[in-house]
């Protein structure tokens, strides 16, 4: 294999995976993993570590790999993350480290992802135990939300010797890992419930059913519970619309309740009572990847689907790799097109959309060009469900319920970028609880911030 091309991964062919929702990706085996991690050039100044946001020390563990240490390899890897086979298999790794790669700037870069998927898998499959602890510190940290920002910092925080309890608003834990990512992109049972079992072998203590601001205050962790500090986590689960007529039409959802039906509540099985609709034509509105997520979704539930996206492909927010693989199963795309209407049959059900053609005019405040409308270039898209992807926000309970603990006008909780903490003393926070909606490796780096942050601010006492 040259050094300028990376190993390919296998993958389930597109007309068989369109059609159930098996793992796409399927990863590296050993020899494959070996004879990419050959390719790295082991940096004395690695950029790869740079575009991590959990500073993973990536050259050391694939020397690891290498050196056909798979066990050496997940320890280094565990170090800086919690957890490494989601990160590998979901992060955008094409904008942050292998963006960084200097292999990329002429070939490939390193597959630094699919590496890590690989060690982290090959971890559980040898029941490998990197659950390393310091001597307990006698303080109880309370963390709310167990998504990706609150198990970082849980984990994080155990390993410190912190005694940490995550109180979660679901039934299950995971946060947008069970209820957002559908299972062909991230197995719940195979990678999901072990990385929370492996944060669970540190000690972590998990209770479900607690709505922070219902069940239980902020104020009454802190002064009555007798924790000595508050993580919130509790991510961005509160959708947007569009405001366009016919919106409230039967058939018309949030991408956040079509995944969570989906996904959190099983309802691509034929044994699970979960209502969800299985719509002949789906129009999926948005471009980032929830928006590819509804739309495979779609798809695999037997819908025609349609990605209407009023900017270009060049300007779409989500993964290369998302759209790559919408693109093989047949997801049609409507780009530099925009919603103006939903149509609705006499019954009040969605029957179609009516969309008009943009084009892309002056750079708006993100940078990108500012899609104008071309007069008179309206058309209908025959649909029977609409799917709208057009991010979250926070839910303000928590921020409504707390003392001293503000928020911006998007209901995002004030909090120091580097350190996590808030206007509340003791209170700190992190992921798209403060950012709103963002991607799973930074809601996970937040942790991982807050979390040294407020290690340091006990230690001291």
């Amino acid at each position: 294999m040259a050094i300028n091309k990376r190993v390919p991964v296998r993958e389930q062919d597109p007309k068989v995976r369109a059609t159930n929702f098996d793992e796409v990706c399927l990863g590296y085996n050993a020899d494959e993993a070996r004879t990419e991690a050959a390719r790295c050039l082991n940096c004395k100044n690695p950029r790869c570590v740079e575009g991590c946001p959990v500073s993973i020390n990536i050259p050391a563990f694939i020397k690891h790999i290498k050196e056909d240490d798979f066990e050496g390899a997940a320890r280094e890897i565990a170090k800086y993350s919690s957890l490494p086979a989601i990160c590998g298999r979901v992060c955008p790794q094409e904008t942050q480290c292998e963006g960084k790669c200097v292999l990329g700037i002429k070939n490939d870069p390193v597959s630094i992802g699919k590496l890590e998927r690989f060690v982290a898998d090959w971890s559980y499959e040898n029941n490998i135990d990197i659950s390393v602890k310091e001597a307990p510190k006698g303080k109880k940290v309370a963390v709310i939300g167990a998504g990706p920002a609150g198990l970082t910092c849980a984990g994080d925080l155990a390993k410190k010797g912190y005694e940490v309890k995550i109180f979660e608003a679901l039934h299950k834990n995971g946060g947008v890992l069970i209820y957002g990512i559908p299972e062909f992109r991230l197995p719940k049972e195979k990678v999901v419930a072990k990385e929370i079992e492996s944060i669970k072998k540190l000690g972590v203590e998990f209770e479900t059913d607690v709505i922070i601001g219902k069940t239980v205050t902020i104020d009454q962790l802190l002064n009555e519970e007798g924790f000595s500090a508050v993580f919130i986590g509790s991510g961005a689960g509160l959708p947007k619309f569009m405001g366009i007529p016919g919106e409230l039409a039967n058939g018309v959802v949030s991408a956040n309740e079509y995944l969570t039906r989906v996904n959190l509540m099983k309802g691509y099985l034929d044994e699970y009572d979960t209502p969800v609709k299985h719509a002949k034509k789906v129009c999926v509105i948005g471009g980032g990847n929830v928006a590819m997520d509804a739309a495979r979704t779609a798809l695999r539930l037997g819908a025609e689907t349609h990605i209407v996206y009023r900017r270009s492909e060049a300007e779409l927010p989500a993964r290369v790799e998302e759209v790559h693989h919408a693109k093989e199963e047949g997801i049609i795309f409507n780009l530099l097109t925009n919603p103006k209407e939903i149509l609705v049959d006499e019954n009040g059900w969605v029957k179609g959309m009516r969309v008009i053609k943009m084009e892309l005019g002056e750079p708006d405040a993100s940078g990108r060009r500012r899609p104008v409308e071309v007069p008179g270039s309206e058309f209908d898209i025959e649909c029977d469900m609409v799917v709208m992807s057009l991010g979250t926000s926070p839910n303000p309970l928590i921020t409504d319920t707390t003392d001293g603990l503000d928020a911006n006008k998007w209901h995002c909780i004030v909090a120091d970028e580097e350190t996590g903490k808030t206007t509340k003393e003791h209170v700190y926070a992190g992921g798209d609880a403060v950012t709103g909606a963002a991607t799973v490796i930074l809601a996970m780096g937040a942790g991982k911030k807050a979390a040294a942050a407020i290690d340091a601010e006990l230690s001291e006492k």
